[in-house]
């Protein structure tokens, strides 16, 4: 049986220690192991021999106010030993200032007020809540899939993001630690590879994402030949639509083509959501969005990809890249954007070995002593700074405007100009990647005297604005001369008139493209606020269109 997650409590007050260690116990003692020390130099001794067993230690409770060493002192060493374990800092009222400065410090999870009586009200949901995000990405006894592939392969790099991106467990082995595995799986030969192996025994030689989605029990193919309506897209505005959508009786079906979260869900983590006062990570936010959904029997398709939107009686067919197709009432597109390529010689061909366009969280892990090289200086790339500044030996971000406060909000623009392990250079673009099977080098050039640079650099992260999938739809959707769907008012002329060919008597409604019963939700919509809470928000107005729609039909 493998061992229970520990539980670790730290206070030097032997009474307050053994009243923190009862509670704990009464409420999670048949989940987890309940831990307690009463100095941080003793726990952090508890945690190196955790470390060492392979057991995985869920939530840290150090009391602020120890001799010797402080509760925040404790939780900044014990990040190195237990970097995915949830911290809370237990204190006084005097210190609340201590503990709103170590959000920041040591990344505190959240600070609880002495006494905390009654624990039913004042503890244990507060912990609840923090252990149920822990669980999701634990890692605890591996027992889950093992991909084998070459780590500067693209096609290894894209199983790697999917995987992570679907919350599916996976360890990645290449090299020596891969060797056995390999001849027992008959994988000896490089071009059976990337492979995925599962616990059953089942062996996929370069899967194909919907191949891997089928195995780990994610559905690829609708349930139904009809719905009340299809959301295409599974970013923030894809998710809000289908909850709402959900929860009012419609029959709903959300189709993604990677996993659910969008770009939204590769963000390390989002510090302006509304109701998430210590910041909140992108795939949290697009796991607890998709729990909501399903619980308001939302049916999602995965790996799922629509190639057609086309009228079929008084709704629309939607048909898919496998030759399948269901039919709905009204669609909603929240298809998002994608990131837009790199303009520098070399940067194609080195996609996905060196070269990598968003981020996710298993990338910032690998990158563990290495210098990486951001380009970007929006929010987007200013939070995978910070993120990869935790593994990384230095974070260059590369802006080509004069200074990030552009286009980047203060928040992060202070955090970052008080990391010293990151460095913005201003006025630089990257003029070349180069390297032979992985990326090695950067040619950089500053943009007011043209002079060129060449710096070693193995990973590069772009974040420099977005171009919206819409290639794929018919002449009839119109769009802006950046491909953005236009909607609503965006689709009248100077005298209030809908387009030409637009068959209905009455306007086109505000979020409806010019295709009727085909509404557009989040970035992929022409003039729309590229927020998460705004691309939730018109998720949400969507679906109260939809309704208008359907009751004037």
């Amino acid at each position: 049986m493998p061992a229970r997650p520990v539980l670790l409590t730290v206070d030097d007050d032997r009474a307050v220690s053994r009243a923190v260690a009862r509670d704990l116990r009464r409420h999670y003692g048949d989940r987890y192991r309940i831990v307690r020390a009463e100095s941080g130099r003793d726990a952090l001794a508890v945690l190196r021999e955790l470390t060492a067993r392979g057991e995985a230690a869920a939530l840290l409770l150090a009391d602020h106010r120890m001799p010797g060493m402080t509760g925040v002192e404790f939780l900044e060493q014990a990040m190195d030993l237990a970097p995915t374990a949830k911290r809370v800092l237990l204190t006084a009222y005097a210190d609340t200032d201590a503990a709103i400065r170590a959000i920041n410090d040591v990344d505190l999870d959240h600070y609880l007020l002495k006494p905390w009586d009654p624990p039913e009200e004042l503890l244990y949901p507060v912990l609840d809540e923090l252990l149920e995000a822990w669980s999701r990405t634990a890692r605890a006894p591996f027992e889950g899939i093992t991909l084998l592939g070459h780590q500067w392969s693209a096609e290894t790099q894209q199983l790697k993001e999917f995987l992570a991106r679907n919350q599916v467990p996976y360890r990645h082995l290449q090299g020596e630690d891969a060797a056995g595995i390999r001849t027992a799986a008959d994988l000896a030969d490089d071009a059976t590879l990337p492979a995925l192996l599962f616990p059953e025994g089942t062996v996929l030689r370069r899967p194909t994402l919907q191949q891997v989605a089928q195995q780990v029990g994610l559905a690829t193919t609708a349930g139904s030949p009809f719905y009340d309506v299809v959301v295409v897209g599974g970013g923030p505005a894809g998710l809000g639509a289908a909850v709402y959508a959900a929860s009012e009786g419609l029959r709903t079906l959300l189709v993604e083509r990677t996993a659910t979260g969008g770009q939204a869900g590769q963000s390390s983590r989002i510090e302006n959501y509304l109701g998430f006062p210590l910041g909140v990570s992108g795939s949290e936010l697009a796991q607890r969005a998709r729990d909501q959904a399903v619980r308001f029997g939302v049916e999602l398709l995965t790996a799922a990809e629509v190639v057609q939107i086309a009228p079929k009686g008084d709704g629309r067919a939607l048909l898919f890249a496998d030759g399948s197709q269901v039919a709905a009432h009204a669609v909603v597109l929240a298809t998002g954007v994608s990131w837009r390529l790199l303009p520098a010689d070399g940067a194609a061909d080195l996609t996905g070995r060196g070269v990598y366009y968003g981020a996710v969280a298993h990338e910032a892990a690998d990158c563990a002593g290495e210098e990486v090289f951001v380009v970007g200086a929006a929010n987007s790339a200013g939070q995978a700074a910070l993120h990869f500044a935790r593994f990384a030996s230095k974070v260059v971000v590369l802006c080509r405007g004069t200074d990030i406060r552009q286009s980047m909000s203060e928040y992060l623009v202070a955090r970052i100009e008080a990391d010293p392990l990151i460095e913005v250079r201003t006025c630089t673009q990257v003029r070349a990647v180069e390297g032979a099977d992985h990326l090695e080098r950067l040619v950089l050039a500053d943009s007011r005297t043209g002079a060129t640079e060449v710096v070693p650099a193995s990973r590069l992260f772009v974040f420099i604005g977005a171009s919206p999938p819409t290639e794929w739809l018919g002449e009839a959707f119109l769009r802006d001369d950046r491909g953005f769907l236009r909607t609503g008012p965006a689709l009248l002329d100077e005298a209030g008139r809908p387009p030409r060919d637009w068959p209905l008597t009455r306007a086109p409604y505000h979020l409806e493209c010019s295709v009727p019963g085909v509404f557009v939700a989040g970035d992929v919509r022409a003039e729309s606020v590229k927020r998460v809470a705004s691309a939730v928000g018109e998720g949400a107005m969507a679906v109260t269109l939809v309704h208008r729609y359907l009751e004037a039909n």
